[in-house]
């Protein structure tokens, strides 16, 4: 659900809901951030991004800046803009808040879902396994998040996911790394499984549970991903 957020913020950009060149660009440039197309530390070049798009450096300029305040760019004057490294203090701080408010939503969630939520859960599931076969970290990543979103909207809180999600960055490409080459995926599906279980019985006491482990993953893999890719990290 990624994709969600990046629309909302487009919107956010261009209030009349047209996509300007400027939008495009912010949403193919943070795009490419998130999933690793563009590797942290990477430096951005005004002319190249202005040549691909074909657009002026004016609108480019204007991505850059959002980009900066999203965290995923840093501008240095003189030296020029770079993909922001992945911060391991900013990866606990949106898993953390993520902890927080899932646990609180899923725990709402157990027992009041529809037989339509429960469905569309479970052709998620399927697809997950599917994905995991066919060893496509992109699907299943988007499908990972898919899942949790489902939950959120299932409960009326789509705002929350959105917002959780943009504080959520470095643990997103954190998530990205980890799935692109570890593809041992057995445990994320087998608790998304055990989720959907304690959802559709309203055990709410399992559900916050295993999201807890779920989300804690992160931290058992942050010091190995940095030890394998210490360029993509701020090191300590």
């Amino acid at each position: 659900m990624e994709e969600v957020a990046i629309s909302v913020l487009v919107s956010s950009l261009n209030p009349q809901g047209r996509e300007s060149a400027r939008d495009t660009v912010y949403r193919a440039l943070r795009h490419d951030i998130l999933h690793l197309i563009l590797k942290p530390g990477t430096k951005m070049s005004e002319q190249e991004v202005s040549e691909r798009f074909e657009v002026s450096r004016t609108p480019v300029r204007e991505v850059f800046m959002c980009l900066m305040q999203d965290g995923l760019v840093e501008i240095y004057p003189q030296r020029g803009t770079y993909v922001s490294l992945i911060n391991l203090e900013y990866l606990e701080e949106g898993r953390y808040v993520r902890e927080l408010v899932e646990t609180a939503v899923i725990s709402e969630a157990a027992g009041r879902l529809s037989e339509d939520d429960l469905f569309r859960l479970e052709t998620t599931l399927a697809a997950q396994e599917i994905s995991c076969r066919n060893k496509d970290y992109l699907r299943m990543l988007a499908l990972d998040d898919h899942f949790h979103a489902t939950i959120f909207r299932a409960c009326g809180r789509a705002r929350t996911w959105e917002a959780v999600s943009q504080l959520s960055h470095d643990f997103y490409r954190a998530r990205v790394l980890r799935l692109s080459h570890d593809f041992n995926w057995d445990t994320i599906v087998r608790q998304h499984y055990a989720i959907f279980e304690g959802l559709r019985k309203g055990d709410k006491e399992q559900v916050a549970r295993v999201v807890r482990e779920h989300l804690r993953m992160a931290i058992m893999d942050r010091e190995r991903l940095r030890k394998e890719f210490p360029d993509y990290f701020v090191q300590p």
